[in-house]
């Protein structure tokens, strides 16, 4: 479990290091969002409906500290190099490598100690990963046209 949260630090150390295309504001936004957007996940498909948890059943601090660590760190990273004025091919590609890093990455956890499913199953996760990742560009999006929207006045 300690080389997971090694990992953790060395996502938050890029985030920090790369060249920034998003500004504060879209930084702040779509990482709240997709922090927001998966803890939500998480309490109903852990909490509620104990298909997978973290560390071991219920609430963990040690599990919500990774959370904190890991969700913004990658939501940042993937929006920060999306190709927004590539091809739609190009989209997808970069959608697709994200989801096989992250199922890839989702194993990995399985591994150790720090994650585990009960009646949860890797495809699922496999299989919503683009979905998730497309509403991360989508509520970027949207966050950009609210900017725009204010500027305007």
């Amino acid at each position: 479990m300690v080389y997971i949260f090694l990992f953790f630090l060395l996502l938050i150390a890029a985030s920090f290091s790369v060249p920034k295309n998003l500004s504060r504001i879209e930084i702040y936004a779509t990482s709240f969002f997709a922090y927001s957007f998966g803890l939500t996940t998480d309490m109903v498909l852990d909490l509620h409906y104990n298909l997978y948890g973290y560390l071991s059943p219920g609430f963990q601090w040690l599990a919500l500290l990774g959370i904190l660590m890991y969700i913004p760190s990658i939501s940042f990273l993937f929006l920060n190099f999306f190709p927004v004025h590539r091809r739609l091919l190009s989209k997808i590609t970069y959608i697709l490598v994200w989801s096989a890093f992250s199922t890839g990455f989702e194993w990995l956890t399985l591994q150790t100690d720090f994650f585990y499913y009960d009646g949860w199953k890797l495809w699922y996760s496999a299989l919503l990963y683009p979905f998730i990742f497309w509403i991360l560009v989508c509520n970027l999006s949207f966050v950009k046209k609210q900017i725009d929207h204010s500027q305007e006045r």
